[in-house]
C-alpha cells in the first residue's frame, strides 16, 4: 500500500512537471513583438490559449498536493524527505510557469494595444488634415460690413490657434511612433512615415498664417474708414447742437450774441465739404474688399451724410434772416413792460398796508377784543372788493405783452405775485373773521361742553358700588361752579343776538336751561351719595374692630396646631396631646360663633365680605386638618393600647412557662418521667398559637414605630428584641430538654408521635401526641400549613426552571460555540433535576398524612412535562450538534473517508450520553419508596395516556 501511493505521487509530479515544460516551449515560441501586425495577433491569440490553460494546471498541482498528502500519511519517515522535496520543486516550477505565462501575455497585449492606439491617432491626425485643406483651400470671400470681416478674421485666428495646438499632438505622435518602431520594427511607423506627416502639417500652418494676415489687413482698412465716419459724424452733431442752441426759443442769449453764433457756424459748414470729399475716397478703397451689398449700404451712409451737411447749411441761413426781424420788435415790449411794473408796485403798496392793520395781538382775548376785530375783518373786506379792478387791468395789460416774441416771464411773474398778494389778504382776512366768529361762539359753547363732558363722569360715580368721600365732595364743588357759568350764559341774551343771529342765540339759550335742570338733579343725587357713603364709613370702623382680633384668633389657633404635628415619644405623651387637640377644637368652636356675628357686619359691603369669605376659607381647611389629627391620634393611641396588651400577654406567658420548665427539671426525682414528658408535651402544643401571637406583635411594633418619635422608636424596638430573645431562649430550653427526656426513656414506651420525622430548613419542630382529639386536629392544621408552603415552594421553582428551559430552547445556534453555550446550560438545568425530584418526593411523603389533593397532581403533571421537555431537548441537541460538526469537517478537509472517520469518533460518546440518559429517565419512577394505584396510575408514572382515578384505591 505504502508503495502505491509514492509510486501515484511520483507518476502525478512527473505528468504536472512535463505539461509545465510543454507550455514553456510554447511561450518561447510566441515571446516576441517584432514583426507585422497580423503575426502580433497570432501570437497574441496562442498567448490567451495558452493561459487558458492555466486553471488544468491548478488541476494538476491540486492533485500532486493530494497525492502527496496521503503519501506522507502513509510513508516511513526516511521517505518523506525526498516526497517533501520532490513537491517543494514541482511547487516552484509551477509558480514560474504561471508567472511566466501572465507576463508573456501581458507583454504582448500591452504592444497590440499599443499599435493599436497609434493606428486610431494616426487615422485622426489625417482626417484633421484632410479636413483643415478642405477649409483653407477656397478664396476669401467678401463680406457685407466691417463686423462680418472681425467675425472672419476671428474664425480665421481660430483655425490658425486650432492648427498652433495641433503642433503639440503632432510631436507626441511623432514619439509614440518612434517608440513602437523600436519594438516593432514595421515600415508602417518608419521615418519616412513620420517627416511625411510633418511636411503636410507644415503645409497647412503656412496657408492658416497667410490668410489671417490677408483678413487682417482687409478689417483694419474698414475699421479706419469707420472711424473717420464716426467722427464726422460727432462733427456733425456737434455743428447741429451749436445751431439748436441759436434757433432755441428759450435760450438766454441775445440776438447780437446769436447772429455771432451763426456766423461762425456758417464758416464751420464750409470746412465740413472738404472732410466729406476725403471719406468718399477712402470709401472708393473699402467698396473694393467688400460685398456688393456692403458697397451699397456704405454709398446710401455717405449720400446720408452728405444731405445732413446740405439741411445744416440751409437752417443757418433762414436762422440768420429772422434773428434780423426779432431786433426790430424789442424796443416797442420794452416801453410797455415798464408802464405794467409801475402799476403792479402800485398794488402791492395798497394790500401791503391793510395787511399790517389786520395784525391780530399775541395772546388770549377777551370777549371784547374779539368782538372789534371781527368788526375790523368786516370793514377791510369791502376794501378789497373796491380793489378788484386794479387787478383786472394788470390782467389786460399782460395779455398785450403776450403778443410780442420776447420773454414775458418776469413780467408775468410779477403780476401773478401781485394777483397772489391780493388772494392773500383777502383770504387772510376771510380767515381773522371767520376764526374770531368761532372763538366767539365757542367761548359761548364751552360752558355746555364742559358740562356734558363731566354728567357721564357724575353718573359713572354714582354707579359704582362704594365710591370715596372726596370724590363725592369734588364733584359737587365743580356743580356749584356750573352753576355760576350756565346763570352768566343766561344773562348775556343780546350779545349771543349780535354774534350767533336770533334764531341761533333762541337755541342756544334753551340749551342752557335744559343743562341747569339737569345739575340741578345730579346735584341732589350727590348729595343723597354723600350722606349714604358717611354711613358705611361708620359701619366699616364697626367691622375693622371686629375682624382683627378674629384673624389673630385664628392665626393663634393655626400655630397651636402647627406645633402638635410632632410625633410623641410615649402613649402618655400621645393621650396628652389629643387631650390638646380637644381643646383646640372647642377653641374653634367657640371662635365660629364669633364669625357667624361679624358676617352679620359685612352684609352690604362687597369689600369686607370677600374678607369674610377668605377668613371662613381658612377657618374650614383648619377645621378638617383639625378632625384628621384627632382621627389620627385616636389611631395611633389605639394601635399603642393593643401592642402593649399583647406584648404583656405574651411577656406572662414566657414567664409563667419559663418558670414551670425551671419546676420541672428541679423536680426529677419527686414525679414520674411519663407525667413530666406529658406536661412538656402539652405545653410545647402551645408553642405554634404562641409563635403566631409573637409575629403579630412584632407587626404591632411596627406599626406603632412608624407613627412615634425615634425615642420610642428605639425604646419598641429593644422589647421586640428582648421579647424575640425569650423566645428563643424558651424554645431551645424545651426542644432540649424534651429530647433528653426521649433518650433516657426504653424505644417500646414513646407515645409522642411526630408529622415528619426529618428536619427540613425553615420548618418548626412540631411534636403529637396521639391521644387527646384537639391536639390531633392542630397538628394537622400545621401539617397542611407545612404542605402548602412545600406545594408553593416547590411550583415556584418549577416556574423558574421551566422559564430558563424555553429561553434556552428559543434561541437559535448558528455556529459551534453557541450549541456549546447551549449544551453546558441544559446540562446544568439537568443536574437540578435530582434536586426537584427530593423536593416532589418530600411533597408525596406529605400527602399521606394530609390526604388527596388536586393541586398536587396539577404539579406532578407539569413536573412530568418538564422533564420530558428537557429530554426532547438534549436529544435535539445532539442532532443539531452532528450537522455541525459534518459541516465544520467537509470545510476542513476535501477527503470524504476522513471525514467520516472523524465524524464516527466524534458521535460515539454523544451516543453513548444519549443511552445513559434514557435509562435514567427509566429508573427515575422505580425511586420511590411508596406505591399505590393513585402513583401509578397516571400520566407521572406513565409513558402512555391512563384514565385519572381521584377515588380511594380499590385495593
Amino acid at each position: 500500500m505504502t508503495q502505491q501511493l509514492q509510486d501515484e505521487f511520483d507518476s502525478s509530479v512527473e505528468n504536472a512537471e512535463a505539461w509545465m515544460k510543454a507550455i514553456q516551449e510554447r511561450l518561447k515560441i510566441n515571446d516576441n513583438t517584432k514583426g507585422p501586425r497580423s503575426a502580433l495577433e497570432a501570437r497574441l491569440r496562442e498567448t490567451e490559449k495558452i493561459r487558458a490553460l492555466e486553471p488544468e494546471g491548478n488541476l494538476k498541482m491540486d492533485l500532486v498536493l493530494v497525492k502527496a498528502a496521503a503519501a506522507l500519511r502513509d510513508i516511513g519517515d526516511d521517505k518523506k524527505h525526498e516526497v517533501v522535496s520532490k513537491l517543494k520543486d514541482i511547487k516552484a516550477l509551477w509558480e514560474e510557469t504561471a508567472i511566466y505565462i501572465t507576463h508573456c501575455h501581458s507583454r504582448i497585449e500591452w504592444v497590440w494595444l499599443h499599435w493599436s492606439e497609434y493606428l486610431k491617432a494616426q487615422e485622426e491626425f489625417y482626417t484633421w488634415i484632410h479636413n483643415m485643406r478642405v477649409t483653407l483651400e477656397p478664396d476669401i470671400e467678401l463680406q457685407l460690413g466691417l463686423k462680418e470681416k472681425q467675425w472672419q478674421l476671428s474664425h480665421a485666428q481660430v483655425l490658425l490657434n486650432d492648427v498652433l495646438n495641433q503642433s503639440v499632438l503632432l510631436e507626441r505622435l511623432l514619439e509614440e511612433a518612434t517608440s513602437l518602431f523600436s519594438r516593432i520594427d514595421d515600415p508602417s511607423v518608419d521615418e519616412d512615415v513620420q517627416k511625411k506627416m510633418r511636411v503636410d502639417y507644415e503645409g497647412i500652418r503656412q496657408e492658416a498664417q497667410s490668410r489671417v494676415k490677408l483678413l487682417e489687413k482687409i478689417t483694419k482698412e474698414h475699421e479706419q474708414y469707420n472711424a473717420n465716419v464716426t467722427q464726422f459724424q460727432s462733427w456733425l452733431s456737434g455743428v447741429t447742437e451749436r445751431l439748436n442752441c441759436c434757433l432755441g426759443e428759450g435760450t438766454k442769449s441775445s440776438t447780437e450774441d446769436k447772429l455771432k453764433a451763426l456766423k461762425e457756424i456758417a464758416k464751420s459748414i464750409r470746412s465740413g465739404g472738404k472732410k466729406w470729399k476725403h471719406l468718399e475716397n477712402q470709401c472708393t478703397e473699402v467698396i473694393q474688399n467688400t460685398s456688393p451689398l456692403g458697397a451699397e449700404r456704405m454709398k446710401d451712409e455717405l449720400e446720408e451724410l452728405r444731405k445732413a451737411l446740405e439741411k445744416l447749411k440751409l437752417l443757418s441761413g433762414e436762422e440768420e434772416e429772422r434773428l434780423l426781424k426779432i431786433q426790430q420788435a424789442e424796443s416797442a415790449y420794452e416801453s410797455q413792460a415798464r408802464q405794467l411794473e409801475a402799476d403792479i408796485q402800485e398794488l402791492k403798496k395798497d394790500l401791503q398796508r391793510l395787511e399790517n392793520d389786520l395784525v391780530p395781538g399775541k395772546g388770549e382775548k377777551t370777549e371784547d377784543e374779539l368782538v372789534n376785530l371781527w368788526r375790523k375783518c368786516n370793514a377791510t373786506k369791502a376794501v378789497l372788493t373796491a380793489e378788484e379792478c386794479k387787478v383786472e387791468r394788470l390782467k389786460a395789460q399782460l395779455k398785450e405783452l403776450l403778443r410780442f416774441s420776447q420773454d414775458v416771464q418776469p413780467q408775468a411773474e410779477s403780476v401773478v405775485s401781485a394777483i397772489q398778494q391780493y388772494q392773500s389778504v383777502k383770504g387772510k382776512t376771510s380767515k381773522m373773521s371767520t376764526d374770531s366768529e368761532i372763538q366767539l361762539r365757542q367761548l359761548f359753547q364751552n360752558p355746555l361742553q364742559d358740562f356734558e363732558q363731566w354728567k357721564p363722569l357724575v353718573k359713572m360715580l354714582l354707579e359704582t358700588p362704594e365710591p370715596e368721600l372726596a370724590h363725592i365732595e369734588a364733584a359737587l364743588a365743580e356743580s356749584c361752579q356750573f352753576k355760576e357759568k350756565l346763570m352768566t350764559l343766561q344773562l348775556k341774551k343780546d350779545l349771543l343776538n349780535n354774534v350767533l343771529g336770533e334764531e341761533k342765540a333762541k337755541s342756544f339759550l334753551q340749551e342752557v336751561a335744559e343743562a341747569s335742570k339737569e345739575r340741578e338733579f345730579l346735584h341732589k343725587s350727590l348729595l343723597q351719595a354723600k350722606s349714604k357713603l358717611q354711613n358705611l364709613i361708620s359701619q366699616h370702623k364697626d367691622f375693622d374692630a371686629a375682624f382683627a382680633p378674629l384673624q389673630k384668633k385664628l392665626f393663634a389657633i393655626k400655630a397651636k396646631l402647627d406645633l402638635e404635628k410632632e410625633p410623641q415619644p410615649d402613649l402618655l405623651g400621645k393621650k396628652t396631646q389629643l387631650q390638646r387637640l380637644q381643646m383646640i377644637q372647642d377653641d374653634l368652636s367657640e371662635l365660629a360663633i364669633q364669625m357667624e356675628e361679624a358676617e352679620r357686619l359685612v352684609q352690604s359691603n362687597t369689600t369686607h365680605k370677600h374678607d369674610m369669605n377668605q377668613l371662613s376659607s381658612v377657618f374650614q381647611a383648619l377645621k378638617r386638618s383639625l378632625e384628621m389629627m384627632i382621627q389620627q391620634s385616636e389611631e395611633h393611641i389605639q394601635k399603642h393600647w393593643v401592642y402593649n396588651d399583647k406584648l404583656s400577654d405574651l411577656q406572662q406567658w414566657i414567664t409563667l412557662t419559663t418558670e414551670k420548665i425551671d419546676s420541672l427539671q428541679g423536680s426529677d426525682g419527686e414525679k414520674n418521667p411519663e407525667g413530666r414528658v406529658a406536661d412538656l408535651k402539652r405545653w410545647l402544643a402551645e408553642f405554634p398559637d404562641k409563635e403566631i401571637q409573637l409575629h403579630l406583635v412584632e407587626a404591632h411594633g411596627q406599626l406603632v414605630m412608624e407613627n412615634s418619635s425615634p425615642e420610642e422608636t428605639a425604646h419598641v424596638q429593644a422589647e421586640l428584641d428582648q421579647l424575640k430573645e425569650s423566645w428563643r431562649s424558651l424554645k431551645e430550653t424545651a426542644t432540649g430538654l424534651l429530647k433528653t427526656w426521649q433518650l433516657n426513656r426504653p424505644m417500646a414506651d414513646k407515645r409522642i408521635a411526630f408529622v415528619d420525622n426529618r428536619w427540613r430548613p425553615g420548618l418548626p419542630f412540631r411534636p403529637v401526641d396521639v391521644d387527646p382529639s384537639h391536639k390531633q386536629e392542630r397538628i394537622a392544621v400545621q401539617n397542611r400549613s407545612s404542605h402548602l408552603k412545600l406545594l408553593s415552594d416547590f411550583e415556584e421553582w418549577l416556574q423558574g426552571e421551566n422559564a430558563k428551559l424555553t429561553k434556552i430552547i428559543a434561541a437559535t445556534a448558528s455556529s459551534t460555540e453557541e450549541i456549546e453555550a447551549r449544551q453546558s446550560n441544559l446540562e446544568e438545568l439537568q443536574s437540578h433535576v435530582s434536586d426537584g425530584q427530593r423536593r416532589f418526593e418530600d411533597l408525596l411523603d406529605l400527602h399521606l398524612v394530609i390526604g388527596d389533593s388536586e393541586d398536587l397532581e396539577d404539579l406532578r403533571y407539569r413536573w412530568m412535562l418538564y422533564k420530558s421537555k428537557l429530554k426532547e431537548s438534549m436529544g435535539s441537541l445532539v442532532v443539531s450538534s452532528f450537522f455541525h460538526l459534518v459541516c465544520a469537517f467537509q470545510k476542513r478537509s476535501g477527503s470524504l473517508c476522513s471525514f467520516l472517520h472523524r465524524v464516527c469518533w466524534a458521535a460515539l460518546p454523544l451516543q453513548l450520553l444519549l443511552l445513559l440518559l434514557l435509562l435514567l429517565a427509566f429508573l427515575l419512577p422505580l425511586a420511590d419508596e411508596t406505591h399505590s394505584c393513585t402513583l401509578a396510575n397516571n400520566f407521572a408514572r406513565s409513558f402512555n395516556l391512563m384514565l385519572r382515578y381521584e377515588s380511594p384505591p380499590p385495593t
